[in-house]
């Protein structure tokens, strides 16, 4: 980690790119469950 961080500026412009990245990725997450979960009930539903 050769990434300094000097400023407090710095700081949160950096962890709310973390932040940014990890609800991106719960959300895409999530949207994938749900379709999943929506899918196992329309197959129930056939048979």
């Amino acid at each position: 980690m050769n990434n300094i961080i000097y400023t407090l500026h710095d700081f949160l412009l950096h962890t709310e790119s973390i932040v940014f990245i990890i609800m991106g990725i719960s959300l895409l997450s999530m949207v994938g469950f749900w379709l999943f979960l929506t899918a196992r009930d329309e197959d129930k539903n056939i048979q």
